[in-house]
């Protein structure tokens, strides 16, 4: 066995999850989700109880997120490397509860490239560049050198065992509470009251962005590319003139750090789209709106499609990608309850190959409205 899948799930694990989820179909999200949690919660002992419950309102450990790896910015919690395989196992079913099953196989496969990441970095010549990866071509991932300190180094800043997971409040059918997960390139802040749910803010990122493992390419954010590049190249030179934007974005403007920041909208308005144009921009807004589990995905999506006259859609850098590949270009999709940006990595390397992107609700983050009695 590889070392890249001694330390993930395995492909039967994950499938046992999903499965069992769509068993727990008839039950409501709500009741699925708090088993779910208060299954994991049993598997810990008290030591560990106490590292992962925060109190529902605790402002700090809310804002402890990060795209940087765990080793730079420390999370609270407990990671899966911390636990045996059952505490794992049971802490990525209530991942899972969380999420549509097309939301949990990004989250997997963004895990994955980071296991990747350590394993390219562990395999390449100290200081050395390009693309690397272990023997037998298993896994292509980004370019840029190894950093500093050695093997021990570079298991503390990747790996798919170096996520973490943390309650707010207490697993509720009814009152409000908190999931976190989250490490390199990932943070989740799922907010749960009842049968809503709310995953602002959240940031999905991707490095490597592309990757082969087992023979197929994996791009985690691959639709997220693809789909904003449809839209931009179903526009016409008036409406591509007024999405394109003067100036470079060099990284995301409301990224880690930036809770209650506001910028102003630009772009293109969606009222100056045609219909086909529209459904194209909420296409794309699906791929971060349809990552929660599906009755919160459904009512989210008919809130943007109530406001998508009030939505733009903004563009900064080149407007081509070669097939396959993600894009090098940073967009913001913007409405009045929603943030979205997709930002390729400009410093070293290939941008398509290191991706953030940032998902926010600017009324609702850490699901602020639910939690008004």
């Amino acid at each position: 066995m590889s070392r890249l899948m001694r330390t993930a799930l395995t492909v039967q694990t994950c499938a046992s999850i999903l499965l069992s989820l769509g068993a727990a179909g008839a039950q409501t999200a709500s009741s699925r989700i708090t088993s779910s949690a208060n299954a994991f919660l049993s598997t810990l002992d008290e030591t560990q109880r106490q590292s992962v419950l925060f109190a529902f309102d605790d402002q700090q450990q809310r804002a402890r997120w990060s795209n940087l790896p765990t080793s730079f910015v420390p999370r609270a919690g407990i990671s899966l490397k911390e636990m045996n395989p059952a505490q794992r196992s049971a802490a990525m079913a209530l991942v899972a509860s969380t999420l549509s099953p097309r939301g949990f196989q990004k989250v997997q496969q963004i895990m994955e490239g980071d296991e990747v990441n350590k394993i390219n970095e562990a395999n390449r010549p100290p200081g050395g560049r390009g693309v690397g990866g272990p023997p037998g071509g298993r896994a292509a991932g980004r370019k840029g050198g190894g950093p500093p300190g050695g093997r021990g180094a570079i298991d503390t800043m990747f790996g798919r065992d170096l996520y973490y997971i943390s309650i707010l409040g207490t697993p509720s059918e009814k009152d409000p509470w908190m999931l976190q997960f989250g490490g390199h390139h990932l943070a989740l802040n799922i907010t749960i009251a009842g049968e809503h749910g709310v995953l602002t803010p959240t940031l999905t990122g991707a490095q490597p962005a592309l990757y082969t493992l087992d023979g197929k390419t994996v791009r985690p954010l691959g639709q997220e590319s693809d789909k904003a590049l449809a839209l931009l190249n179903a526009l016409d030179e008036n409406q591509r003139n007024q999405a394109i934007l003067s100036y470079r974005v060099a990284d995301l403007v409301l990224g880690p750090g930036q809770d209650g920041k506001t910028i102003q909208p630009e772009g293109l308005r969606a009222t100056a789209m045609n219909e086909r144009q529209r459904v194209m921009l909420l296409d794309a807004i699906s791929e971060w709106a349809g990552i929660v589990h599906e009755s919160a995905a459904a009512a989210r999506m008919a809130e943007l499609k109530a406001d998508v006259n009030e939505t733009w859609f903004a563009w900064s850098g080149p407007a081509t990608a070669a097939p396959g590949s993600n894009i090098t270009a940073y967009y913001r999709i913007q409405g009045p309850h929603l943030v979205i940006e997709y930002s390729p990595q400009q410093l070293g390397g290939d941008p398509s190959l290191h991706v953030h992107t940032m998902y926010r609700d600017p009324t609702n983050d850490y699901g602020r409205k639910l939690a008004v009695k």
